[in-house]
């Protein structure tokens, strides 16, 4: 028979034994959550990298082009100084009272696309380019609802300089193309464009990492294809069947789903170099669509009869 004495000496050791176990049991639920924490921000991390791929240093000024432009900063709602350059169209243009609104890709800053903006003003409007938050010289850290912020300020800027509403014209390219069709959404405008973009950040993401769990875990949307069908005004979409990035059937679905009246028009080459490759067949694009807004404009309305 065990006395007081051996009882409590087995309790102590049973408690000890006990004790440890729990302990051990802790730490490996305390190094799972650790593990777990860091196998999230890695994926954060990643993520952010693939979407956002942004350039401090300009390697233009804006002068380049050879005629009249303004660099212009200008704040956001919640605070960020952004830069932007507004070239504006030729004084004799029939167009120079409509204004491309240029959201750009997600890669570099606004000196990278000056030929871009060339071909722009090649049709008659004026353009105003800007970088997002953390692009260029624009102050803080990328994030969705922070672009869209950016957006919304870029056309907060363009009204000021006295364009109205119906007179911009917001274009998307790639990365863009997220930002301008939210844009779209919270602002009034005349038409949109969307160059070389996605259905959303979501659906790329799976298809260019399909064994990562994009579906699950992302967190920047960027769903351009949901926002569509409550845009109300004129939709261009333009897009390569040779763009190795984003595919042509991205554009297909975004026309589908965009109300009319709206154009889908192919233009040529891989995913950057739309310009090299066509740049008639890009111009032939936008003049078509700005004659489509025209003839809109124009264009009598149907009377109802009840």
């Amino acid at each position: 028979m065990l006395n007081e004495a051996g009882l409590s000496i087995v309790g102590v050791a049973f408690f000890a034994v006990t004790n440890s176990k729990s302990t051990r049991r802790t730490s490996k639920v305390i190094r799972l959550l650790v593990l777990l924490a860091v196998v999230y921000l890695v994926l954060r991390w990643f993520e952010h990298r693939q979407v956002y791929q942004p350039s401090r240093p300009m390697d233009a000024n804006g002068s380049e082009l050879g005629r009249p432009f303004e660099d212009v900063h200008f704040q956001t709602a919640d605070g960020l100084k952004l830069n932007g350059w507004f070239f504006p169209a030729d004084k004799d243009s029939s167009r120079q009272h409509l204004v491309y609104l240029l959201c750009h890709g997600n890669a570099g800053n606004i000196s990278h696309r000056l030929e871009h903006v060339a071909a722009l003003l090649e049709t008659g409007a004026s353009v105003f380019i800007f970088d997002y938050r953390g692009y260029g010289r624009s102050e803080g850290r990328p994030s969705e609802e922070g672009t869209y912020l950016d957006g919304q300020a870029a056309h907060q800027w363009v009204r000021q300089r006295g364009f109205a509403a119906a007179n911009i014209i917001v274009l998307g390219e790639s990365l863009g193309g997220g930002i301008a069709s939210e844009l779209a959404l919270r602002e009034p405008s005349g038409g949109l464009i969307l160059q070389s973009t996605y259905t959303s950040v979501t659906d790329l993401g799976a298809e260019l990492f399909p064994w990562l769990p994009v579906r699950w875990l992302g967190i920047i949307k960027y769903d351009t294809h949901s926002k569509l069908p409550r845009i109300k005004v004129p939709v261009l979409v333009m897009h390569s069947r040779a763009d190795g990035l984003i595919g042509f059937h991205h554009a297909e679905k975004n026309f589908a789903a965009a109300n009319e009246p709206k154009l889908l028009w192919e233009i040529v080459g891989r995913h950057n170099d739309f310009l090299e490759a066509g740049r008639e067949r890009y111009l032939d694009g936008l003049n078509k669509f700005l004659a489509l807004l025209e003839n809109s404009r124009t264009a009598p309305k149907r009377e109802h009869h009840r």
